[in-house]
């Protein structure tokens, strides 16, 4: 047999926003079609008309654009195997519908809701399968000309797939290896229902990625249930031979406690669970973004590649092309990776840091422009240079209050203020200067400024050895009051790049008005 072009597809439903375990399994799927030089496919799941909202479908391709995941072909791209939207495909799906109806594969039942919940109150854990199908209104169990007159009256139906029982049905998981399932188990799922002439989930994704030529499903545990009714779906059809290969992965879990990561988890604990904020049509709840949270989308697509697959090695920060080569399905985790979102903070600290200062500039612009601050690029690129190794304090959902690296442009503002706006007053009850504005200090930086004064070369290196010689000269230390003066607390880079970032007239002005008030 010939070896077929590597082909996946990732295939949301546009009910609302693109949930982060989409996103990783949106990026399983790109990595493994780029590095078997394949094809990602974007597909719509749209049949399900009711739960339809507005600006979803929008939404999740702007994702992904975000993200830098890109598709080959599909909606909004192209491509020949279209169209890509399940709506757009009803008469495809009726003729494959007619086949197994044809063929006895399939059937169509009659039985309405009241008699559905009746049958579930007569019979404890009903379902629609071999040994009740016989029970219900069905085409298999009413007269032909009864079905005939039905149809011909306009009677609503359900077309539902005819499992034979007693059988072992084996799904080839690529990560989950051998799964063995009995078909008696199995209920005779819906496949079309006549009402809004649209099929379910179960036949759109199998007549899909058969005539689309999907060679790889790679999807989420949570499918991992209806995969033997998918084999046996492809068998009917006599597809068996182009069945794609299937890989489940791993829940994606809460980061405490257990069960499935939720919104209500991001909520609680203070973080994202959609890659870009959502602005919900219907109730005008708005929900964070990674984006508008300051993650970049590098940082984020690193931390999602490792939940649920390791490299084999102590590599955590990859490049997306690191990622596609050394990305493999069978180093996939069969049980749930827990979602730990601090680290997701810590990848975006490392890619932050491995910016040029220029590039921190545009979002930095914005922060400074939100507290008033008009600056220059060079101004606003030398603050960060300066400040981006250092501590944030912050305070975490508990109340408690912790320390941790600069990891978002906006973490800067709280500890560069004073690089734009000189200390309004200057606290004596404040730790840090309690201990170092001593009784001496008022006099040691009046020489300071005095020094400074006589500069001409204003330089980092021309005050460095201009006060470091003074010092040594006299046995005064005095950058710890001269700190005070410039900024009020114990904060800030060192002394000189920050004297010299300020100017001889604002370091100087600084210095007298600290000996002013705290004397």
């Amino acid at each position: 047999m010939t070896e077929r072009k590597v082909r996946v597809r990732f295939a949301p439903s546009p009910t609302g926003p693109l949930h982060i375990g989409g996103v990783r399994t949106a990026l399983y799927n790109y990595l493994f079609a780029k590095q078997n030089g394949g094809d990602l496919i974007f597909r719509i799941e749209d049949t399900d008309s009711n739960r339809f909202v507005p600006g979803a479908e929008e939404y999740i391709i702007e994702s992904f654009k975000w993200l830098g995941i890109k598709f080959d072909e599909g909606v909004s791209f192209g491509g020949n195997y279209g169209p890509y939207r399940q709506s757009e495909r009803k008469d495809i799906y009726k003729k494959y519908v007619k086949q197994l109806l044809d063929a006895g594969k399939a059937y169509m039942a009659f039985d309405t809701p009241e008699e559905l919940d009746a049958k579930r109150n007569e019979i404890e854990n009903f379902q629609y399968d071999a040994k009740t199908r016989g029970m219900m209104r069905n085409s298999l169990t009413l007269p032909k000309e009864e079905v005939e007159r039905m149809l011909a009256e306009g009677c609503q139906y359900v077309v539902r797939f005819k499992i034979e029982p007693g059988r072992d049905v084996h799904v080839d998981d690529l990560i989950r290896g051998d799964v063995n399932i009995n078909s008696s188990i199995l209920d005779d799922k819906v496949l079309y229902k006549s009402a809004d002439e649209l099929p379910t989930y179960h036949l759109a994704n199998i007549v899909d990625d058969h005539l689309m030529e999907v060679t790889h499903v790679i999807r989420g545990e949570e499918w991992l249930p209806s995969a033997p009714l998918h084999v046996l779906l492809y068998e009917a059809f006599g597809w068996a031979d182009t069945m794609p290969r299937f890989a489940h992965l791993p829940l994606l879990l809460k980061p405490v406690g257990n069960g499935k990561l939720s919104k209500r988890d991001g909520d609680k604990l203070g973080f994202p669970v959609f890659p870009l904020e959502w602005h919900d049509p219907k109730t005008g709840e708005v929900s964070s973004g990674y984006r508008e949270k300051g993650y970049l989308p590098e940082a984020v697509v690193n931390f999602l590649a490792l939940l649920g697959w390791n490299p084999g090695n102590d590599q955590e920060v990859m490049s997306m092309d690191e990622l596609i080569r050394l990305f493999d399905l069978s180093k996939c985790s069969k049980s749930g990776a827990r979602f730990d979102y601090v680290k997701g903070i810590w990848f975006n600290h490392q890619y932050l840091l491995q910016k040029d200062n220029s590039e921190w500039v545009p979002e930095f612009d914005k922060v400074l422009r939100q507290n008033g601050i008009e600056a220059t690029a060079e101004q606003e690129a030398a603050v960060v240079g300066m400040m981006k190794q250092k501590v944030v304090e912050y305070v975490d959902n508990d109340g408690n209050k912790k320390k941790r690296n600069v990891s978002f442009v906006s973490d800067l503002w709280p500890l560069c203020s004073f690089f734009f706006t000189a200390p309004k007053a200057y606290d004596k009850e404040d730790k840090f200067v309690r201990k170092n504005w001593k009784e001496t200090a008022a006099a040691d930086m009046e020489e300071l400024a005095g020094i400074l004064q006589s500069l001409d070369d204003f330089s980092v290196e021309s005050q460095r050895n201009a006060i470091d010689s003074w010092a040594e000269a006299t046995g005064k230390k005095p950058w710890n009051a001269w700190r005070v003066c410039l900024v009020g607390t114990g904060q800030g880079p060192d002394m000189y790049e920050l004297s010299a970032f300020l100017g001889k007239e604002e370091t100087i002005k600084r210095i007298k008005s600290a000996i002013e008030q705290l004397n």
